[in-house]
């Protein structure tokens, strides 16, 4: 089973410690070694993406240190804590923990791990795993770059989201573009700039699916593009600039693993995207889309108009937004409820009626929440998030398992709101004198 979660990480959990150590045969991998190790190396590897508070994970690891023991010199077994890691975690597409993947003779393209938990089970299928790979290389077929190595006219990479660029198009692109470019200049007869290309090529991929194409990496032949290697004072390969629109370029310095450079192109894309949109709670289709779309949603229960007026509904929604942004590479959602509008779903987080605003931070996934339990305001909204964000903070199950039923209002208009109207009652007809004294 997958504990499923929207992002690579869970920050509605206690923090535990790795559940690997140095003394352990399974090999811990981190995005400092994970090239080196597994991308470049001949062996076949297992490798379990992990998050230390996983139950499923728990249980997974004495199995996996029995099959890592049973495998030692003959398949390599390795661990990546992607709750730590989320780079190297999202980079493969780990979505739930355990996710187990399989890198053979293509290192590029790693293959799930479907079979079951058990040591005997696992090492069943890195035998198999291995068996394949062998007959590969007896028939000549080597399974692609399984060095991680390639040079660009060997044309063995795909490089179809890598966007080439020249003297003539390179203004057009990217000078007056929104988003952001992150250019490699490179030399064809470049060592260095060959043994980078396969992970420029994977992370482009990548970063093009995660940012929906608002980061995009390119490549400029200095050789060839001379105007545009004098203008950047282009010195030695391979020189990866990063360009944003009104800003002057800067040098990227970072690693040179695909990781690395996913990693900083999420942060760019982080860095200049909007804030979350701060939604009311006007339907049923706004909190699911909203809470099933985010790895976490911050729902926020406001007083009542009549308590606050506009104005100090609106300095709530102000601190709301302001969080919003502060906290906006956690790609979380953002919703809030006049108090009364959704009492049900109140009850459910455990609001309940009282202690207006109110906030909870609500996993969709797990259904658990963590309630704000200081006040709401800059202060006490950063310190409850920053403890989320950092894997602290109590949690409990939303009422019931499953989100309540949720009514369907009128959006606020943005008004102070109004006292209902009552309707006048004509007394002129009626005699009190004719009126029973004993019934009074």
């Amino acid at each position: 089973l997958l504990f499923i979660v929207g992002t690579v990480s869970c920050t509605l959990f206690l923090a535990v410690n790795g559940l690997y150590s140095a003394s352990d045969d399974v090999i811990e991998l981190t995005p400092t070694n994970f090239n080196k190790e597994v991308i470049q190396s001949e062996s076949l590897w297992l490798v379990e993406f992990y998050a230390p508070w996983c139950g499923h994970c728990q249980r997974l690891t004495p199995e996996w240190k029995k099959a890592a023991t049973a495998l030692k010199g003959v398949v390599k077994v390795g661990a990546v804590d992607a709750d730590k890691h989320q780079s190297l975690g999202g980079q493969y597409g780990v979505r739930g923990f355990p996710t187990i993947k399989i890198f053979g003779a293509n290192k590029n393209k790693a293959e799930d791990y479907q079979g079951g938990r058990t040591s005997d089970a696992i090492v069943d299928a890195a035998l198999s795993a291995l068996r394949s790979l062998v007959k590969e290389r007896l028939s000549g077929r080597s399974g692609g770059y399984s060095s991680g190595k390639q040079s660009r006219e060997s044309g063995g990479g795909d490089k179809k989201d890598v966007i080439e660029l020249t003297d003539d198009s390179f203004d057009k692109n990217v000078i007056n573009s929104d988003d952001v470019w992150m250019v490699e200049f490179y030399a064809p007869w470049c060592g260095h700039c060959k043994n980078l290309e396969p992970e420029w090529a994977a992370a482009a991929t990548e970063v093009k699916e995660q940012t929906k194409g608002k980061v995009k990496l390119a490549a400029v032949d200095a050789t060839v593009n001379q105007m545009l290697a004098s203008r950047y004072g282009i010195r030695g390969f391979p020189t990866i600039k990063i360009f944003q629109k009104g800003e002057d370029p800067v040098d990227y310095d970072g690693g040179r693993t695909r990781s690395d450079i996913i990693a900083r192109a999420l942060d760019l894309f982080s860095d200049n995207a909007p804030p979350p949109e701060l939604l009311e709670i006007i339907s049923e289709d706004v909190l699911k889309s909203t809470c099933d779309a985010h790895q976490l949603c911050i729902i926020s229960v406001l007083p009542h108009i009549l308590d606050t007026g506009a104005s100090g509904r609106n300095s709530y929604l102000d601190v709301m937004l302001k969080m919003a942004e502060k906290y906006k590479k956690k790609m979380w959602g953002w919703l809030w409820t006049e108090a009364g509008a959704q009492s049900d779903l109140e009850s459910s987080l455990g609001i309940g009626g009282f202690g207006y605003p109110a906030m909870a931070a609500v996993n969709a996934r797990k259904m658990k929440f963590a309630l704000l339990k200081g006040s709401f305001s800059e202060q006490g909204i950063n310190e409850f998030l920053r403890e989320l964000s950092v894997g602290r903070g109590s949690t409990a199950p939303v009422g019931g398992g499953a989100f309540p039923k949720i009514h369907s209002v009128e959006p606020w208009d943005g008004k102070d709101g109004e006292l209902p109207v009552e309707d006048d009652i004509d007394l002129s007809d009626v005699n009190l004198d004719d009126w029973d004294k004993d019934e009074l």
